[in-house]
């Protein structure tokens, strides 16, 4: 089964959708996880007009954990000022997960 990278953030300066367009630029967030190996897919998620949840789907649980120390460095170097993590990232196995085709 794949394993799931979950982190929620507070948006401390600016918007949802700024930091959502900001992740999305070529070489930044999102890109990084696609560099990385067993990459499946990234989600991030309006919480509250505050909030949002990060999550990313990979092959392994190693490749969760790496995934949690990319993105950690990645969003202090660039997004210290923006967001403030309010969770502990975390790194599960998916259990049951049920989609149409």
């Amino acid at each position: 089964m794949d394993h799931l990278r979950v982190a929620t953030f507070d948006v401390t300066s600016g918007t949802v959708d700024e930091l959502a367009e900001v992740i999305q630029q070529p070489g930044s967030f999102v890109d990084i996880f696609h560099a990385l190996p067993g990459f499946k897919s990234y989600s991030l998620l309006e919480v509250s007009p505050t909030q949002v949840m990060s999550v990313s789907v990979w092959e392994t649980h190693e490749e969760a954990e790496e995934a949690i120390a990319a993105s950690a460095e990645w969003v202090a170097t660039h997004m210290a000022d923006t967001v403030k993590r309010t969770s502990n990232t975390s790194a599960a196995e998916i259990l049951v997960i049920n989609a149409r085709d």
